[in-house]
């Protein structure tokens, strides 16, 4: 995962509603971070927060009812070895779940020792699952594609190509067509777990499409709410090419689906031939229908090859 600055403060924040906690320790460690090699090694939210372990260091401890047992059931000599251990796990932040009440041992530890504490009544699970949904996004890797991102029939779909081959004015007719704009020109991303991509649209671009010859285009003013996505998934990118292109570097009819790389993840890929006369925005649809048909294991093609096999072995008879 991308290592991207979060502090206590900001985690506290950004949650104070949602997880509706208390900041009972550590208030002078506001600043406390992630640790950056933590975060690179990390595969997934999931391995920066999770309940007590002294197995795994520099992740948000999260300690419930049973690890407030756990620490209490013990002698005086374990409760204090099993607190001191805490501290050598350099948590960026400890939280006290479940409506436990830390304690007071483990209160000190954390002023000495410039830990924040948070304490909420929500469940372990609870606070665990939105915290890892969170971290996820935020330290997601990232990068950004130049393009039209699209939702088509449920769909999200990155339009690529070469310049002045006309990829605004495609979403445009499929705009009218009843699809959504996510994004046009610089289309942010995200790789939000091992097999997913988001893909969401820069603030300063939301709604706007451009046009050669009309110039800026306000898509919700103009279409609606409906016509316009705040984010999507993408599971496809239609790759235009002009003629010569097409006969240079790609086949006709592939015999097997095309994949690009985006953020380590392969996706699926299309290419279009552009030419005068060519309804492009009902080319792309069809595609868009045979990869969900693909998605769903049905391959027209290798259907067609085994009629073809079928047809060819009843001749040799």
């Amino acid at each position: 995962m991308k290592p991207s600055g979060i502090s206590a403060d900001v985690l506290f924040e950004d949650h104070r509603e949602s997880l509706r906690w208390q900041w009972v320790a550590g208030l002078g460690a506001s600043e406390r971070r992630f640790d950056d090699l933590a975060v690179r090694a990390a595969r997934s939210g999931a391995d920066l927060v999770g309940y007590l372990n002294y197995i795994h260091p520099y992740r948000v401890q999260v300690i419930g009812e049973r690890e407030v047992a756990y620490l209490a059931k013990s002698t005086v000599e374990d409760f204090a070895r099993r607190i001191a251990r805490i501290v050598t796990l350099e948590p960026p932040v400890l939280i006290v779940a479940d409506g436990q009440v830390a304690p007071d041992a483990l209160v000190s530890m954390c002023e000495r020792s410039h830990i924040p504490m948070f304490a909420t009544h929500e469940s372990a699970a609870f606070v665990i699952d939105v915290l890892r949904a969170y971290l996820s996004k935020h330290f997601a890797e990232r990068q950004s594609m130049h393009g039209v991102f699209m939702d088509i029939l449920g769909l999200g779909v990155m339009i690529t190509g070469e310049s002045g081959l006309g990829k605004s004015e495609l979403g445009l007719e499929l705009i009218s067509r009843g699809h959504g704009l996510v994004a046009d020109d610089a289309v942010d991303l995200y790789r939000i777990n091992q097999t997913t991509i988001e893909g969401r649209c820069p603030e300063l671009l939301q709604n706007l499409l451009e046009v050669r010859g009309i110039g800026l285009l306000d898509i919700k003013a103009i279409f609606g709410e409906t016509a316009v996505r705040r984010r999507m998934r993408l599971k496809m990118i239609v790759h235009l090419v002009r003629k010569e292109t097409m006969e240079r570097d790609y086949d006709r009819m592939p015999h097997e689906p095309l994949y690009q790389q985006v953020l380590g993840i392969p996706v699926r890929k299309v290419v279009i031939q552009v030419v005068a006369g060519r309804n492009i925005a009902v080319l792309v649809e069809a595609a868009v229908r045979n990869t969900i048909l693909q998605l769903r294991g049905v391959d027209t093609y290798q259907e067609f090859t085994q009629r073809h096999r079928r047809a060819m072995d009843a001749g040799g008879h």
